[in-house]
């Protein structure tokens, strides 16, 4: 009782995955970043930048939509690959099962044959010596009497 109540503990699956846990530490670090820039004015060697050179500011419209894209792109792009490597993993998985039938009907096949084979050892064995004891017998009759 004990074994299956340990056993039932070991089997259990953890309560948070660990994508679940990176997206937790991601959304605090995003978070703390954006504190952080907001009390200690982290980008204010942009804002002085763009002060002090107003013509390129023409630019950071561009910069922010790339980004953007850039963003969205990477999320659709990690999207993509986890629904491959799902799918990978369950077709993996399949074959494994199949390997493993394969496996276990191998070496039920080679169980039977090698007890039919134990079989027919045996016969041939009770075969042999009733013709050998056949021979026995016959040799003892021909032999003259004295």
């Amino acid at each position: 009782m004990v074994n299956a109540q340990e056993t039932k503990k070991n089997n259990t699956k953890p309560r948070f995955t660990s994508a679940f846990k990176d997206l937790i530490i991601l959304v605090l670090i995003t978070i703390f970043v954006f504190v952080l820039s907001y009390f200690f004015n982290v980008f204010v060697f942009l804002v002085d930048f763009f002060q002090k050179h107003p013509h390129s500011i023409t630019w950071i419209d561009e910069i922010i939509t790339a980004l953007l894209t850039l963003s969205i792109g990477f999320a659709i792009f990690s999207w993509r690959r986890w629904r491959e490597l799902k799918k990978e993993t369950a077709e993996r998985l399949r074959l494994q099962e199949e390997l493993i039938k394969i496996a276990e009907t191998k070496a039920e096949t080679e169980r039977i044959i090698c007890k039919q084979l134990h079989c027919e050892i045996e016969e041939y064995k009770k075969i042999e010596q009733d013709i050998l004891s056949r021979k026995d017998k016959v040799k003892e009759q021909a032999k003259p009497k004295q």
